[in-house]
């Protein structure tokens, strides 16, 4: 036990003898946590970025300013007007999201499309290609303006008798061919009257009721589900850089035996009175008492300065710690056990670290991975070392729903350690 604990020693006295080292290891997961977490949302506390568009309208019909001054009141937007050229360049620079081209006689052809008499007029949409998934909320927000806007004028507008005019003269020459098209009819007629109506209570000077327009016939509630304080982006970063940095230095723990091999030190190692296994256990509890206080540092920052709390089971944050510190120093020593050289293993074994990290939503949340992946991402430790921790802190979930991700590390653990201590006796390392 002395020996163990005096190799323990001997490598943590190392690693914090590199300030260099040591800084960068316990920093960097702070600083690429919190811009990976501000940009999916930081704390929760600050609004949500809008979606900037421009709006070019080369028509002047009521109904097209309708539709410019509502996606300029829409408060899911940031619209400006600009001239055709200078929308086209800002989105193809990337400065805009997208553009919205009015046609010249968008509002005439709209309105006399509007009971299906007319061909339906085109609006063009420019967007960046690498935002396409704003494209689908741009042209819903478009669809509720030129909805209300258009509705509005056909009822109500000072152009709409003229349109319901061309709309009844079309449907009674199809009228003729297509019965079906007489209650279409019959409504338009009704129309004609209510709009009647309307001028001659204005001619009178009595108020007339506003033109509204067609709106959506509900509103939302939205209610985010967690069992503790709001999504906070920064702790679901901060968990996938540290997972990413402690990982790195798994790795550089089991290069620093394969660059013992290469100097001899391996063997003067053996050839103490202590153990291979006394020694392998001493790197590898050396590793994981480091991967620990990695970990600790990060969410005592995180807590201190990004509002990043344990919300769920504090047990189950400690054991779900511990669990993966277990894993990383098995990582390290399978690094060990199968690298050839220190340079090979090296750039191995960080290109496999990159893409654990990567599938198991270190960098981006899995669940914006298609469904296969997702199912796929389960054979990654990473995965479920992600799971467990967002559990534990800002889903709120108790300590049963850290079970499954501890049962996994552990899992992981026994595999990568089996496979280490096998691959060191066929190399007659004990």
């Amino acid at each position: 036990m002395t020996a163990l604990i005096a190799l323990v020693r001997k490598d943590l006295i190392l690693f914090l003898a590199d300030r260099r080292a040591l800084v960068l290891a316990l920093l960097m997961p702070v600083a690429l946590g919190a811009f990976f977490g501000y940009l999916f949302g930081g704390s929760g506390s600050s609004d949500n970025a809008k979606i900037e568009i421009a709006v070019v309208s080369l028509d002047n019909s009521p109904i097209s300013r309708q539709i410019v001054l509502g996606l300029k009141a829409d408060t899911s937007l940031q619209t400006q007007e600009l001239g055709l050229d200078v929308a086209k360049a800002l989105v193809l620079k990337g400065k805009l999201n997208a553009a919205i081209v009015i046609p010249i006689g968008f509002g005439e052809a709209s309105g006399a499309a509007f009971f299906g008499g007319g061909t339906k007029p085109e609006i063009e949409v420019l967007y960046d290609p690498s935002q396409s998934a704003v494209l689908g909320m741009v042209k819903g927000l478009l669809t509720q303006q030129v909805m209300q806007s258009v509705s509005a004028e056909m009822f109500s507008g000072a152009s709409g008798p003229k349109l319901v005019d061309q709309s009844i003269t079309q449907l009674e020459a199809a009228a003729k061919t297509d019965p079906s098209r007489t209650d279409l009819l019959d409504f338009l007629q009704g129309l004609k009257k209510f709009q009647r109506s309307n001028q001659d209570r204005s001619a009178s000077g009595t108020p007339t009721p506003a033109a509204g327009g067609l709106t959506v016939p509900f509103v939302t509630r939205d209610q985010a589900m967690s069992s503790g304080p709001k999504y906070n982006g920064y702790a679901h970063s901060f968990a996938g850089m540290s997972i990413q940095f402690i990982l790195f230095m798994g790795l550089d723990a089991g290069i620093g035996i394969l660059l013992a091999r290469r100097m001899g030190l391996w063997n003067r190692l053996l050839a103490a009175p202590v153990s291979m296994g006394t020694i392998l256990g001493a790197r590898a509890l050396s590793s994981a008492v480091i991967a620990l206080g990695m970990l600790a540092f990060v969410y005592l920052v995180g807590g201190l300065f990004f509002k990043v709390q344990i919300a769920g089971s504090l047990p189950g944050f400690v054991l779900l710690c511990i669990c993966f510190a277990l894993f990383t120093s098995m990582f390290g020593l399978f690094v060990a056990a199968f690298g050839k050289t220190p340079e090979a293993a090296r750039g191995l074994a960080t290109f496999a670290t990159l893409i654990m990290v990567m599938l198991g939503g270190g960098w981006v949340p899995a669940f914006i991975f298609p469904q296969w992946l997702q199912t796929l991402t389960l054979i990654v430790p990473v995965r479920w070392a992600m799971d467990g921790l967002d559990a534990m802190t800002w889903r709120g979930l108790p300590f049963e729903a850290a079970l499954p991700s501890i049962a996994a590390l552990l899992g992981f653990s026994l595999l990568f350690g089996a496979l280490a201590l096998w691959k060191f006796r066929q190399s007659n390392a004990l």
